[in-house]
């Protein structure tokens, strides 16, 4: 059974049930996205983890990876939040309330810290497009939190900036956990961003990567009630007993 995107949300249940006779194909503008099938046999899944996996973690571009044209065509007028990393189409899900409130301390702190500076942080949604040496598509990601440092001389007519954030923030959920880590962390590497800070509320972590000539020039792992301390801003320090729901 072949059904749209929003069929599906407004009738999710009755989905679910028929998912288990037969599968569901889910399309978007004609795009298949996602599939529902059943889960039996298999002891350790569910169809809602089946779902939530399709949906969550990754957003195939009709099984092969897509062109950033393409990106653009099929994100268009979307509610949706996507990302668009190496030719492959990432659906964001919503996040949990670790994420947030692990965000929102550390852009209170920011926001003190660089206070008449002209740098200035900002958080997700935000498009930032980002380019690899010697590729011509832009990669398009929503990091949860960034520091841009040349704001005004990157703005086009659109108000849309357009430039390379200084530092840039992820908080790992399940879904984007090897994202984050590998896929982001070399883009991030490759495209002239000088600090990444990955946030782990799973286990109560913060890593920091300081870069410097597209490879990683240093790094440290925070945990427990340790303060981190940026390499590019000093000074610009988060206290990980503020920012993990205890």
């Amino acid at each position: 059974m072949i059904v749209s995107s929003t069929e599906v949300q407004n009738n999710f249940g009755k989905y679910l049930v028929l998912a288990a006779k037969e599968e569901i194909i889910v399309t978007r503008n004609g795009i298949e996205v996602a599939r529902l099938q059943s889960m039996e046999g298999k002891p350790h899944a569910t169809i809602q983890e089946s779902v939530l996996k399709e949906t969550a973690d990754s957003y195939p571009f009709k099984g092969r990876q897509a062109s950033y044209e393409e990106f653009v065509e099929l994100t268009r007028d979307e509610e949706n939040r996507y990302e668009y990393i190496d030719g492959e189409i990432y659906l964001l899900a919503s996040p949990r309330t670790a994420h947030q409130f692990a965000i929102t301390e550390m852009l209170v702190t920011f926001h003190q810290w660089f206070q008449g500076n002209e740098c200035t942080p900002f958080v997700a949604p935000y498009d930032i497009r980002l380019k690899r040496l010697n590729r011509n598509d832009p990669n398009v990601v929503q990091p949860d939190l960034m520091v841009i440092c040349d704001l005004d001389d990157h703005l086009d007519e659109r108000d849309y900036y357009t430039g390379v954030p200084s530092l840039v923030v992820e908080v790992l959920s399940e879904s984007t956990r090897s994202k984050d880590m590998v896929k982001k962390l070399d883009l991030y590497m490759e495209s002239d961003v000088k600090e990444y800070w990955i946030v782990n509320p799973l286990n109560k972590e913060v890593t920091i990567y300081g870069f410097e000539n597209n490879e990683v020039n240093k790094t440290r792992t925070y945990k427990h009630n340790e303060t981190a301390q940026s390499f590019l801003f000093e000074g610009l320090s988060v206290e990980l007993e503020r920012i993990f729901k205890s």
